[in-house]
């Protein structure tokens, strides 16, 4: 039974239904009871394993196919109908073209299966700031999997009434074949087809796919952003919250930072850190003329390898309730999960992420490096009061980071809005090859949004610059962080986890004119003197060694920035030419 009279989603549905053929079509109300029985059919099938239900309640693990565990970026296409808009850095692919090729792909593709149809929400239901999706999937790991990672079920249509403002995703199994695998968006017309893989970045639709490609462009077009960013919120002993989001490229902690722990003489003094979400954030000018952010997901979708007590204890705590665990060890004396990093332990019972026995001596790594769990976020320890908000958070600050081992400061402020998009245009993270101290190939992600912008990058950073242009003196303040700044010997000198916090104080500071800095050819830098070191064993010079410039790196640096402009040619906004050479000129 279809649970919506919406003409433009049952239209559709019949098209896709049409083309795909399943055996049986069944509609997603998001029922426990209908999940319930998901599971078990997952369970009868292997499809899922069900895991120790005293230890690990709820929780289940999955496992993909062998030559499908991670996003594949080369078969990642937008579809934009004139190429140019697609821009130098994504892949580009006719609409008509992928259409008509990946149409011969799903035509029949569901026989002998049944088609599942997910109403979705990217944000609360009824929000502003939220939109709607429909993922139609002959996967019930998808269907258990969206279930954690978006509002999902029949409210969605209520909300969606008549409209036709949804994103419309198609996604088959298939026959998992690598060589015909694409996933293809059409920004222009709300739509993603993806075929032939069955690991979640390239099949729950919501996420990279809608929640970044598709969603940038309709910001674009509508007037908001769409970021890969954190979003935190800083409460100060007073019980006043300000709420920071942060772009960070892969392994650079951004998980990490987002469920941060204060170190002991903050949280002493009553600090507390709240996560509002670990990786997307949605971003619209409130009725004050100020920027707010909702995270547009319900879930983690994190990598499981170095999640430990250690590392990311609210992250390992999120785990341990109705998570699906994808890839991992499975150790058979519990029947529980384990992965390289959580704990000196191997099972020495268990089977690998490929479900053959595992020898933990073998030298062989039992989980895949890029394994998953899927988290309810409300299992998070330090979830925010405010991430169920319709109407989001003030952000008061926007971070962004790399790994650099010389080059940046552990933290800088850019001069204005427009320098702020310069600074997050050039972020880049670099190989370090610690036993030369030689530094590696530095790689360019601006915003972090490299892999995961729908349009052209150019027309994006222009975007950006409007923005702060409608935002005025209301626009949050822009900084960029560092961690990872090494000795000679290769090592990193800041702590890290949880003294970050540290950081985050003083860029706080700064959004309410609480504290000083020192003028520089690249932004604002701290008086090392107003950066709070009670408690850790790291002296004053330390600091200010890491809070340098190097003009001679930042000369080379510009070099390495003129070349990356480069591939942008005429779409290049001249905001960012001008800042570039504002920039030379002040390292002169």
């Amino acid at each position: 039974m279809a649970l919506t009279n919406n003409k433009h989603v049952l239209d559709w549905v019949d098209e896709m239904i049409a083309l795909t053929k399943p055996d049986q079509v069944v509609w997603i109300d998001g029922s426990e009871e209908q999940l319930d029985d998901l599971r078990r059919q997952a369970e009868e099938t292997k499809e899922m394993i069900k895991l120790n239900q005293e230890k690990l309640p709820g929780c289940y693990l999955h496992r993909t196919a062998v030559n499908d565990v991670a996003r594949v970026e080369h078969r990642t296409f937008i579809c934009s109908r004139k190429e140019e808009n697609a821009g130098p850095t994504n892949n580009w692919m006719d609409p008509k073209e992928a259409y008509d090729k990946l149409g011969k792909l799903f035509d029949g593709s569901m026989k002998g299966r049944t088609a599942y149809i997910i109403p979705y929400s990217m944000g609360p239901i009824g929000s502003p700031f939220s939109k709607a999706g429909v993922e139609i999937t002959d996967s019930i790991y998808v269907v258990l999997n969206m279930a954690i990672m978006t509002r999902m079920g029949k409210e969605v249509f209520t909300a969606l009434g008549d409209s036709n403002d949804f994103v419309r995703g198609l996604h088959s199994k298939a026959q998992l074949d690598e060589e015909n695998r694409y996933i293809c968006h059409f920004p222009e017309d709300n739509t993603i087809w993806s075929i032939n893989s069955g690991y979640g970045g390239n099949v729950l639709l919501g996420k990279k796919c809608f929640a970044l490609r598709i969603a940038s462009y309709q910001g674009k077009q509508e007037g908001w952003m769409a970021e890969h960013m954190l979003i935190l919120g800083l409460e100060n002993p007073q019980g006043e919250v300000k709420y920071i989001a942060a772009a960070f490229p892969s392994a650079c902690g951004k998980t990490n930072l987002a469920m941060l722990i204060p170190p002991e003489v903050y949280k002493k003094q009553g600090y507390k850190v709240w996560c509002v979400g670990d990786d997307i954030a949605w971003l619209r000018i409130g009725p004050d003329g100020r920027l707010w952010a909702v995270n547009p997901e319900n879930g983690f979708f994190g990598v499981a390898p170095g999640t430990n007590e250690k590392s990311n204890p609210n992250a390992l705590a999120s785990t341990r309730q109705g998570t699906i665990f994808t890839n991992v060890v499975h150790n058979l004396d519990d029947n529980t999960v384990w992965w390289e990093g959580l704990d000196k332990n191997p099972p020495k019972n268990a089977l690998n992420w490929k479900g053959e026995k595992w020898d933990p001596a073998s030298g062989e790594k039992g989980a895949h490096p890029n394994s998953r769990f899927t988290a309810p976020a409300k299992n998070c320890p330090c979830i925010s009061p405010k991430f169920d908000s319709s109407e989001g958070v003030p952000i008061s600050a926007i971070v962004f980071g790399g790994r650099r081992a010389k080059t940046a400061p552990l933290v800088y402020q850019s001069r204005d809005w427009e320098n702020g998009v310069f600074v997050g245009s050039i972020m880049a993270s670099e190989t370090t090859a610690a036993a030369t101290g030689a530094v590696g190939v530095v790689r360019r992600d601006p915003m972090a949004m490299l892999p995961f912008c729908g349009y052209h990058m150019g027309d994006y950073w222009a975007h950006w610059i409007e923005m702060g242009k409608k935002l005025g003196d209301k626009a949050p303040k822009i900084f960029n962080v560092n961690w990872f700044r090494t000795d000679d010997e290769g090592h990193f000198i800041w702590p890290g986890f949880g003294d970050n916090m540290r950081v985050l104080d003083w860029i706080i500071k700064r959004c309410e004119g609480k504290a000083d800095a020192d003028e520089t050819p690249i932004g604002f830098v701290p008086k090392a003197e107003d950066i709070n070191l009670e408690g850790l064993d790291f002296s004053v010079e330390q600091l200010k060694d890491i809070l340098s410039v190097d003009k001679e790196l930042w000369k080379a640096e510009t070099q390495g920035i003129e070349e990356f402009y480069g591939k942008f040619g005429d779409r290049l906004p001249q905001e960012l030419r001008n800042q570039l050479n504002t920039l030379k000129a002040k390292l002169n």
